[in-house]
């Protein structure tokens, strides 16, 4: 595909504790595949893929972060820029989301866009022991305006959603991205990037 072709670039940014499966998320998204023994990320990770939403077909380079608290001094360049955001806890372990707080923190306190696109993914849903509602969920999401979803990165159920969905709002919020795009020349955005619809019944547009 033509580099004309695409409407944009978006920094795409996977938040959250250590173990709640931010890696294996991206891999089911990226490359379909899911690793039950997934090593912790030493860092950062960074994965591009392209994808078509309602027409427009936008690059998306995703970036992964360790949760450990040593990998801290990375945060400021890593938040740099970003247009959208998947905040991941497990909802099989309860103090995930309890953290779910700080990681906004850190997110206001380092995001370069006032407008940044956020998605709350609770993941693992594949396993019986759970330990959060989604009606909890929800209203987390709800209370800071962020977009919804469940997901298992094993399953796939929900993955690619999250990540359809986040981009849509993405695009349909053009302060967002389109300066960063002038120096590019104009581009065309489909006449259906207006229509609030969701993709997945399961997925809260909030």
């Amino acid at each position: 595909m033509a580099d004309s072709d695409i409407l944009t670039t978006l920094k795409i940014l996977i938040i959250g504790e250590s173990g709640v499966g931010k890696s294996s998320l991206l891999l089911r998204f990226t490359d379909d595949t899911f690793d039950p023994e997934q090593s912790a990320t030493i860092g950062v990770d960074f994965k591009v893929k392209t994808i078509t939403v309602d027409g427009n077909c936008t690059k998306l380079a995703i970036w992964d972060t360790a949760g450990q608290e040593r990998f801290r001094t990375l945060t400021p360049s890593y938040y740099r820029g970003a247009q959208g955001v998947i905040l991941v806890y497990d909802v099989t372990n309860r103090n995930t989301f309890a953290k779910l707080d700080m990681w906004l923190n850190e997110l206001d306190t380092y995001s370069t866009k006032t407008d940044i696109v956020k998605m709350l993914v609770g993941n693992k849903i594949d396993k019986e022991k759970r330990e959060v509602s989604r009606e909890e969920g929800l209203n987390f999401a709800r209370r800071h305006a962020m977009l919804f979803i469940e997901a298992s990165a094993k399953t796939k159920d929900g993955v690619q959603c999250a990540f359809e969905e986040l981009v849509q709002k993405i695009i349909q919020t053009p302060g967002l991205w389109e300066m960063d795009q002038r120096s590019q020349g104009g581009f065309s955005v489909s006449s259906q990037q207006n229509e609030e619809q969701s993709y997945c019944g399961y997925c809260a547009l909030l």
